[in-house]
């Protein structure tokens, strides 16, 4: 549905791919190869399924922080994947973070220097290169680079291993594998990679379309990524997703429709056909330089600072979900990151803020005011409470436990009057809290009131006939006539030995004109 989205590998599908991949086959292998596109046509059928059941909100339920941290985490991986090539170390296929930190450590004696300086003169001329020339191809540069400093310390004498010409052909067709056993084996992984993929997709084009005024369709983005990873696995592609970098210049050089994505992939292929033959002179050191550095830029050092000040419960989700993903399943990682948020967010919600209003003598029109911000008398027989947040089964039993304490606290009360307009949502655990509550107050020889009730709550609670135990007479649209009619039905006498004159009505108890 994007006009402006452009799709294809991207830097944390690649790492979350080669990361899942690597740990049953060696790269390069025709078996990485079958298992990839075995991968991406299941990350396909996940991201259609999901579009045809209209579960385009899913991606609502993944937090920015568990992104930010799984995308962290996984480019410190590849980073780490990376060691062996850039240090010259053995590490063996399919260790793990830690056994291969284990393994670089051990052999850090046995470094090739050769490789190392390779690697670095690729990395510090790729950083000076995007530093003075930022407008320059800065990565295609620094491996040219890499690979004349190859050259001339004769590397492939030294150990400096060569990528290898690469066939000056486009892709051809292929086959996924779609034995059982290899189903079983990636479907966890492939889950992953849908849902990461869907999340990239998603909140790229949100942000184009927030520049362009353009709507998006969740469920029909979900479709359109699930069908192309599908066809993809077909042509030799692995799983990709939408690039925040090709569709903002996408968006920046004026395109106007897809069809843009269309001729910008005609162009590439015949890029592809023209440089194949020149990576048989690219040193495997010099890519592993440029994959340290795109590593690097992945992780968002801005956005975790910002996290990390903000909220100690998303710093929690931050944390758990970079260790899960360094140290676990990188499926498991993003689950254990959305069941913690998840919690938390429940957490949050269970527990509505509950705020003690007064009206403020020191203004005209005395508007109830939270006693938290400013020390205001209340009224010994009349509680106005504001209660933030949705009255559902979650959050019924907090509700019921600070309604209790409160009546514990100030045993004069009568009535309670509940500003309701921020409340969102009433079920049925809720409105039967209520209808208790009203029992209670009525049972003191006073009343509960309702006042702003959204219409869908106030709906809800018709049906239910809920509002005919609270009592109709008790429901009030604005607290100004919440307040007029409740105080009618105070004990005056009452009134009259009370030295708060808070309300405006206060003021005639003196001339005992309700007595």
């Amino acid at each position: 549905s994007s006009l402006h989205l452009i799709s294809g590998p991207t830097t944390a599908i690649s790492i979350v791919v080669f990361s899942a991949i690597s740990h049953h086959a060696e790269p390069g292998t025709a078996e990485f190869i079958s298992l990839t596109l075995t991968l991406t046509f299941l990350a396909g059928v996940y991201q259609l399924a999901f579009g045809l059941a209209r579960l385009g909100t899913l991606v609502n339920f993944v937090s920015h922080s568990v992104v930010v941290a799984f995308t962290a985490g996984a480019a410190i991986l590849i980073m780490t994947s990376q060691l062996k090539h850039v240090l010259g170390v053995y590490v063996p296929k399919g260790e793990s973070f830690l056994h291969t930190w284990v393994h670089v450590f051990n052999d850090i004696g046995d470094i090739n220097y050769y490789i190392l300086i390779v690697a670095l003169s690729t990395l510090i001329s790729a950083l000076l290169f995007k530093r003075f020339f930022p407008r320059l191809p800065y990565m295609l540069l620094a491996m040219i680079l890499g690979s004349l400093v190859s050259l001339l310390l004769n590397g492939e004498a030294h150990g400096v291993h060569l990528v290898g010409e690469m066939p000056a052909h486009l892709p051809p067709l292929s086959l996924p594998d779609f034995s059982i056993a290899t189903i079983r084996q990636l479907a966890p992984e492939a889950f992953a990679v849908a849902l990461l993929g869907l999340i990239e997709a998603v909140s790229i084009a949100r942000s184009v379309a927030s520049k362009s005024n353009q709507h998006i369709d969740g469920n029909q983005e979900f479709m359109g990524q699930g069908l192309s990873n599908i066809a993809g696995s077909f042509f030799s592609s692995y799983a990709g997703s939408g690039s925040f970098t090709r569709s903002g210049i996408n968006y920046q050089t004026g395109a106007k429709t897809p069809l843009s994505a269309i001729f910008a992939a005609v162009f590439l292929a015949l890029t592809i056909l023209l440089i194949a033959p020149l990576t048989a002179y690219l040193p495997i050191a010099a890519m592993g330089g440029i994959i340290l550095l795109v590593g690097y830029n992945l992780i968002d050092f801005h956005h975790i600072k910002g996290i990390i000040k903000a909220s100690h419960s998303e710093a929690s989700v931050l944390l758990v979900t970079f260790l899960a993903t360094l140290f676990l399943e990188l499926e498991f990682a993003i689950y254990a990151g959305i069941l913690l948020s998840l919690i938390f967010y429940l957490n949050q919600t269970a527990r509505p803020k509950i705020v003690t209003l007064a009206p403020d003598p020191e203004e005209r029109r005395r508007h109830l005011t939270n006693i938290e911000r400013k020390a205001l008398p209340e009224c010994p027989q009349l509680k106005v409470i504001r209660i933030d947040g949705s009255l559902f089964f979650g959050a019924v039993s907090y509700t019921s436990s600070i309604l209790h304490r409160l009546k514990e606290k100030e045993p004069t009360l009568t009535h309670l009057l509940i500003v309701a307009k921020p409340i969102n949502f009433i079920d049925v655990a809720g409105a039967e809290m209520l209808v208790q509550e009203a029992k209670y107050w009525k049972a003191q020889g006073g009343g509960l009131y309702l006042c702003g009730l959204k219409m869908e709550a106030d709906k809800f609670m018709r049906r239910g006939g809920y509002l005919d135990e609270i009592g109709e007479h008790n429901l009030f649209t604005a607290k100004k006539e919440a307040i007029a009619e409740i105080f009618k039905r105070l004990d005056h006498p009452f009134c009259q030995t009370c030295e708060r004159r808070i309300f405006r009505e206060c003021q005639d108890i003196k001339s005992q004109k309700f007595l």
